[in-house]
């Protein structure tokens, strides 16, 4: 019986970041559905393992953790040595592990989940698109790119030459800026960047969790 369960939606990006991380390290887990159009998430049942009511949210054993970023982090920590290293080898690995995943938390994620939300989520709830905030946001996340395609003429990803969390935690929203966005120029116009993503979204581990998504 695995130990961690992973309470989530295969259509939301956090959850998808949680379950390519127990992939890569290779962990057993159950996943247990939380049925987001029922309002699931903003039950008490489940509200008492997550007061947010967001997901997705770990239990191992007794531990309870939300947060997609600090349960990847927890989870490469816990079961270092096994699967992928994703948190770099020495000190200097480290710092760089970390340096580009508060990039991706503080640069990359906010356009480009501004981009998702106005392009497909606002629609889909019956809401109209400003195309305004869209185009601002694409204004910020070239500026971003255009960084990541410096960084990437230089090593193969974020951190270095190994791939780690700093990769991981960019799959589910370059995936959705790609498909149900269709942004995928942003990607794909850039060298470096677009055999970045090549590569990375070509893992096993990934593309088990991206098979769920929607297009």
């Amino acid at each position: 019986m695995a130990l961690i369960k992973v309470h989530g939606h295969h259509f939301s990006t956090a959850t998808g970041m949680v379950l390519c991380c127990l992939n890569e390290k290779q962990v057993e887990y159950d996943f247990v559905l939380v049925d987001l159009p029922t309002g699931a998430h903003k039950k008490p049942q489940y509200l008492a393992l997550n007061p947010f009511g967001v997901v997705p949210t770990v239990q191992d054993e007794d531990l309870t953790l939300f947060e997609s970023r600090a349960i990847v982090k927890y989870l490469a920590k816990k079961f270092k040595g096994q699967g992928t290293e994703l948190l770099g080898n020495t000190l200097a690995e480290q710092a760089l592990v970390e340096q580009w995943c508060q990039v991706e938390g503080q640069s990359f994620y906010p356009p480009a989940s501004t981009i998702l939300f106005q392009t497909v989520l606002f629609p889909l709830r019956g809401g109209t698109t400003d195309e305004a905030v869209v185009e601002i946001n694409i204004g910020k996340l070239n500026r971003v790119l255009d960084i990541y395609e410096e960084r990437l003429s230089k090593s193969k990803y974020l951190a270095g030459d190994f791939f780690s969390l700093a990769d991981l935690q960019h799959l589910p929203w370059t995936q959705y800026l790609v498909t149900a966005c269709k942004k995928g120029d942003l990607i794909s116009s850039r060298k470096h960047v677009s055999a970045w993503w090549e590569d990375i979204s070509s893992r096993p581990a990934w593309k088990k969790v991206a098979e769920k998504m929607p297009k």
